[in-house]
């Protein structure tokens, strides 16, 4: 048992990773990225949509978007289909996030020193993060003339998960997982979570998400939730909302018995996680401090660490001015307030590095904590100059992390978490060590 009363759990090992990202094709570029404090946001890829005749600075105004800024892949349309003995009819057909997933999957086993092929007939699961479904707006807007055999897979949000699974011939759990902008770090929690139930010897959790229309753009504008000059300023007093982005990244499990029996490279392992809901707000996207204390706390409970033992977490921190002081608030109640006045809490967001990769977000996250673990250093998060005054950092023992440095304590465990939180209410903690 735990010191929280909670019973010991397995830790869930972290073996492979692999991303796509802006800026970044892949994790050392990632790290790299991170490391050295630059930003992946550039202007829309002039082969997606002509953004000029969409530019509005009235936000009243039907169906603008204010900027032209996102964190974009360079290329979305290139893919290797008769590796995957894919035709090109079909690979013509699939939704790109499809694509990516295969090439994500595959990367991570190859990370972790896995062949895919022996993987066949194995209890092997999949569990994928993603939220829209912009490649059927682009064909739907043909009408009927583009839908063909291949449409009814090709376009199915499930097959995601499940095509992977079919490629790779795994038997283990497949699916695609929606919970809103938490649906990549939800994916983790499951594939934790099945692993250790004995549904899975091995598992891919990921998520994903590519921006291909315009579409989205002008209805997070009109929610109120985008930058209009396409920066994210998490925890700063500028903070005016995200900046979109696109990619995705994939990481390996196994449980940490069976990693260290197998003698794998170990990046860091999952203590514990968990997911709960806002439920009854003043509004349905409004978020609730305290379920996202509750989810964090419960979190680091299942692990067995204590508040003062965490040294790092990396926010949802979309950079909005209600969605940020909440989530300062709920973060320090968990984890600050108590915590010595010499050791606050580091705290920071990729979304300024990339932008906010929405079903993908969490997983990035994650993937910044591990890579962060494994270097055995803190990057900077981005955009912050002037604290939020909303927000009482020195009373709730918080601080964004605005340098490249070592841990605060390196000579002790590096323990950290990851949040996000999902429109609707679903937030997600997973504490690593």
């Amino acid at each position: 048992m735990h010191e929280s009363g909670e019973p010991a759990r397995e830790a869930v090992a972290v073996v492979g990773v692999s991303c796509r990202l802006p800026g970044a094709r892949n994790p050392r570029a990632f790290w790299e990225l991170l490391r050295d404090g630059r930003s992946g946001i550039t202007d829309v890829p002039a082969d997606r949509w002509d953004a000029r005749w969409l530019l509005s600075a009235d936000p009243a105004a039907p169906g603008g978007i204010a900027t032209t800024r996102g964190g974009f892949l360079e290329d979305v349309s290139g893919f290797d289909a008769d590796f995957f003995g894919i035709s090109p009819n079909e690979a013509d057909m699939m939704d790109p996030q499809q694509r990516l997933v295969l090439e994500l999957g595959w990367e991570a086993l190859e990370d972790a020193d896995v062949v895919p092929a022996r993987l066949a007939g194995t209890r092997t699961g999949v569990f994928v993060g993603a939220m829209w479904d912009d490649y059927a707006i682009r064909l739907y807007k043909h009408g009927t003339r583009r839908i063909d055999r291949h449409s009814f897979t090709g376009l199915h949000r499930g097959i995601i998960a499940n095509r992977l699974s079919y490629v790779l011939g795994l038997n283990g759990p497949s699916l695609a997982v929606d919970a809103a902008q938490s649906s990549g770090l939800v994916s983790v929690h499951l594939a934790a979570e099945s692993l250790r139930a004995g549904e899975c010897t091995l598992a891919l959790a990921g998520g994903v998400n590519l921006v291909l229309t315009p579409e989205k753009g002008c209805a997070g504008r009109k929610f109120g939730g985008l930058s209009p000059d396409g920066l994210c300023r998490t925890f700063d007093a500028r903070a005016n909302g995200y900046v979109r982005g696109e990619g995705g990244a994939c990481l390996v499990l196994k449980t940490l018995s069976r990693a260290v029996a197998d003698g794998d490279r170990i990046y860091c392992v999952i203590e514990g996680s968990a997911v709960n809901n806002d439920g009854a707000t003043p509004g349905l996207t409004v978020p609730g401090a305290r379920a996202q204390e509750e989810v964090v706390r419960r979190a680091h409970e299942r692990a067995g660490t204590r508040p003062e033992d965490v040294q790092y977490v990396e926010l949802h921190g979309t950079g909005t001015r209600v969605g940020d002081p909440v989530e300062a608030a709920a973060l320090g109640a968990a984890l600050g307030v108590g915590r010595p006045a010499g050791h606050p809490l580091r705290v920071g967001s990729v979304k300024t590095n990339i932008g906010h990769l929405e079903g993908a977000a969490g997983i990035v996250g994650l993937l910044k904590t591990v890579l962060s673990i494994w270097h055995r250093e803190l990057p900077p998060s981005l955009n912050f100059e002037t604290p939020n005054p909303d927000i009482a950092f020195d009373e709730l023992r918080l601080r964004v992390q605005q340098d490249l440095t070592p841990w605060p304590r390196p000579d002790r465990p590096l323990i950290a978490g990851t949040s996000s939180f999902g429109m609707g209410g679903t937030n997600c903690h997973v504490v690593l060590r």
